[in-house]
């Protein structure tokens, strides 16, 4: 029999990455997703990919009678990976009661879900926007974690917390992955980060700018103090992230875990501005991107990228592609989109 993984949020970004590399690993997946930022499509693509359909509840986990209405008829769970959640930095500080109401309550939901389970795993997506902002990078798992930059920022901080005091008292365990800036797009170009509205990332705004969806971008504040002025951000394929998401639940079903919460850093050690990623978007497409300096954007930090010794010692995990591979993927799968939409 192979292990069961619930995945919320399964057909969103990360989560769709994930779900097809679970798949590949021999894992039965079951997905939750309200495609209140996703697309039922990419049910279809995950299945092109892997030859395998996985189970989908449309439903929303912030309505806890729902969320238990679901997951009673699929018993055996041995994990929960738990994605869903608003993520948008600037968003977040104009609406931060949608934020709190959103990315707490779910996460509570799961953790009352998760009471009837016989099988207490769960690998949490957190954010490297916990650190704040650092005295110091490249920033470990114990870096003193600073006042959080954005309401996006504290929910994750504080459903952390949440993660903690739930796994102190119960037998289970819980991985917290801490994000740095996940970008790119499957090598299949089936499946990649395609936000429902404007997108607050960097690399969907490059490729939407170069494809001509949008008349130009903005590069928010050029006078920090980084090499170039802009902000510096450790960006990581997507595929890469969704790969240690495997490697989390397999070492929780295995019961390796050291302590009942584990917390590792997913980046790739690197810090890159926002104008080194442009110049390599430039060089992989052979594109010319029409972008201005804009002002400085209310919840940015300056700097920011991962020590991940952590994660690859006791993870056997490490970021294997590169920034000009990863970029160029982001633009296959542009172009896909572009090809499907003509």
């Amino acid at each position: 029999m192979a292990n069961k993984v619930l995945v919320t949020g399964g057909l969103g970004y990360i989560g769709s990455h994930t779900v097809v590399e679970l798949i590949n690993s021999g894992f039965e997946v079951i997905i939750i997703d309200d495609l209140s930022n996703s697309h039922v499509e990419t049910l279809d693509s995950i299945e092109k990919i892997t030859s395998v359909r996985p189970i989908y509840g449309n439903l929303n986990i912030c309505n806890l009678d729902d969320l238990l209405e679901f997951t009673s008829a699929h018993s055996n769970i041995d994990a929960v990976i738990h994605f869903a959640a608003y993520k948008a930095v600037g968003e977040s500080v104009d609406e931060p009661i949608k934020y709190y109401r959103n990315n707490l309550n779910s996460l509570l939901n799961i953790m009352t879900m998760m009471e009837g389970l016989s099988k207490k795993n769960l690998v949490f997506s957190s954010s490297c926007s916990v650190y704040g902002e650092p005295k110091s990078i490249p920033v470990n798992e114990q870096t003193p974690v600073e006042p959080a930059e954005s309401p996006y920022a504290n929910t994750k901080l504080i459903c952390e917390d949440i993660c903690k005091d739930f796994f102190r008292n119960i037998d289970g365990s819980c991985t917290l992955l801490r994000y740095f800036n996940p970008i790119g797009a499957h090598k299949t170009a089936l499946i990649g980060e395609l936000p429902l509205g404007p997108p607050s990332n960097l690399v969907p705004v490059i490729t939407q700018t170069a494809i001509g969806k949008r008349d130009k971008m903005m590069v928010f504040g050029d006078d920090y103090d980084t090499p170039d002025g802009s902000c510096v951000r450790d960006y990581i394929h997507v595929v890469d992230i969704a790969i240690a998401h495997v490697c989390a639940v397999k070492r929780l079903i295995a019961g390796k875990e050291k302590t009942k919460v584990e917390t590792f850093n997913l980046g790739t050690g690197n810090g890159v501005t926002v104008l080194e990623m442009i110049n390599s978007f430039e060089k992989v497409s052979g594109e010319k991107l029409n972008y201005e300096i804009a002002p400085r954007r209310p919840g940015d930090v300056s700097a920011i990228y991962a020590d991940v010794k952590y994660a690859t010692e006791e993870l056997k995990w490490t970021a294997d592609r590169s920034l000009d591979e990863t970029v160029l993927s982001a633009w296959k799968w542009e172009l896909y989109l572009q090809q499907q939409n003509n």
